[in-house]
């Protein structure tokens, strides 16, 4: 049995964050299948909230979500600190997708990482460039990828969420692994778990 692993994936929308999450579950389960994983992506329960609840924040972020607009840290916060309190505890896997999008929010997760015994943390930054994201994009043709919300994305992302990576290389019990975000998906794969140790 393995120790506890808390990863972290980092990187623009479209640099296969989603398809890497998936993938080192599966290895997990395959190599430690007594212990289980919990993933928790911001941006699958910001749809799950809007497509469920009702009320002013339900339409709020069902109206804003596909624009390409940051919701309120609040928000984000209250909605991956529910899956925290329901799912996380000291002894599973916990794979992170969609936040932290801010340092500031990072700063709210280490206070959780904290009460969960969740250290050490391992980042794995897929370095993508803009170029190759915005192909990708445009190449899943979801109803939200528009040029204007494409934009406003890497915006906030170049912005906000690339100050993160620089928060965490000077975070102690931290290991930041970069990757590049350009290579096949299974090479991909293997280096985020060699990166990992795994």
């Amino acid at each position: 049995m393995i120790e506890p692993q808390t990863v972290i994936f980092i990187g623009p929308q479209g640099s296969g964050k989603g398809t890497q999450i998936e993938r080192l579950d599966a290895h997990l389960r395959g190599i430690d299948p007594a212990r289980k994983v919990v993933e928790v992506q911001s941006g699958r329960r910001f749809r799950s909230f809007a497509r469920i609840e009702e009320g002013y924040t339900a339409e709020h972020i069902a109206s804003t979500i596909d624009t390409g607009m940051l919701q309120p840290l609040f928000l984000s916060v209250a909605l991956w600190g529910q899956d925290f309190v329901a799912q996380v505890d000291d002894k599973c896997h916990l794979l992170i997708d969609g936040f932290p999008r801010n340092v500031p929010e990072a700063v709210v997760l280490d206070t959780a990482f904290e009460l969960y015994k969740r250290k050490p943390v391992s980042i794995v930054f897929l370095n993508t460039p803009e170029e190759i994201v915005r192909e990708r994009m445009v190449a899943r043709a979801r109803a939200d990828d528009t040029p204007a919300s494409i934009e406003a994305r890497l915006t906030w992302y170049r912005e906000k969420t690339l100050p993160v990576v620089e928060f965490y290389k000077v975070r102690p019990d931290t290991k930041l692994i970069t990757i590049d975000g350009t290579h096949p998906i299974d090479e991909v794969a293997a280096s985020v778990i060699k990166g990992l140790n795994l």
